[in-house]
């Protein structure tokens, strides 16, 4: 036993998010021989896997991921309408349990979204569904395991908010670790170096904040000595509240292109 959800696995689309994925199962002891990759391109499929262009007509996965793009879902779904697999998740952003469940008709069917920290096994995967029974939430849930923290939600509603602030979070944070590099370089670092200075900072303060008692807003403020240097660079992010007015608005974009792609999926 490999932990994994019995049965075959098929994953539909194999792009940067499907294929970290799925690379990162693979690597935690996922068997390649119960996985089929249907992808038109083939592009991204570890050698490994067997890839097809379009789904066999006389096979049926016992788990189907969708990892198209949101907008190819009405394209792509007449092909495996007739599959009917126990469980079908979805890691398309914006498209809604119901939307899948008339183009997909499945068992039980999950939403999930992962960021692409998956790749190394430290990601985030938020997971909802509003049908799916005890067996098949523990059958996700395991599936999940290896990519990182997984997290269930309890209201659809906040689905949007959680694939704006965990989804598209590694984004954001990869413009901010750009961001202080500039920043560096622009206080006299040579780019080279302070990108490598961003970065190193980032990943031990990330590490350091996830396994420290306090909230980050404490340990903040205890690397900022009173009249130090770091307090005079704090005081300006929290002027205006500057920093936490920047990223929801941030975030509130993404959360209405969410909603945006949901009524376009509907229809």
């Amino acid at each position: 036993m490999d932990g994994f959800p019995d049965g075959p696995l098929w994953m539909v689309g194999c792009g940067n998010m499907g294929g970290a994925m799925l690379r990162r199962w693979l690597a935690a002891g996922l068997d390649p021989r119960r996985v089929t990759a249907i992808t038109r391109s083939g592009r991204g499929v570890p050698a490994c896997v067997r890839a097809l262009a379009a789904a066999p007509p006389d096979e049926t996965p016992a788990i189907l991921v969708l990892a198209i793009k949101p907008q190819q879902l009405a394209t792509v779904a007449p092909a495996l309408a007739h599959l009917h697999p126990a469980l079908l998740v979805s890691i398309l952003a914006g498209v809604e349990e119901t939307t899948l469940a008339a183009s997909i008709p499945a068992g039980a069917i999950v939403r999930a979204m992962p960021n692409l920290p998956v790749a190394i096994g430290q990601g985030v995967v938020a997971l909802h569904s509003a049908t799916a029974d005890p067996a098949a939430r523990e059958a996700v849930a395991a599936l999940m395991a290896p990519l990182g923290l997984v997290e269930w939600i309890a209201d659809a509603a906040q689905f949007d908010a959680v694939t704006a602030l965990a989804g598209s979070g590694p984004g954001f944070v990869f413009r901010f670790a750009d961001a202080l590099a500039s920043a560096g370089a622009a206080v006299g670092l040579s780019p080279d170096q302070a990108g490598r200075l961003a970065l190193a900072t980032l990943a031990g303060a990330a590490a350091m904040a996830a396994v420290a008692d306090e909230a980050p807003a404490v340990l903040a403020d205890r690397v900022a000595s009173p009249g130090g240097s770091t307090r005079k660079g704090l005081d300006v992010l929290d002027a205006d509240a500057a920093l936490v007015t920047l990223l929801t608005r941030t975030l509130a974009a993404a959360v209405r292109r969410n909603a945006e792609m949901a009524a376009e999926a509907r229809g």
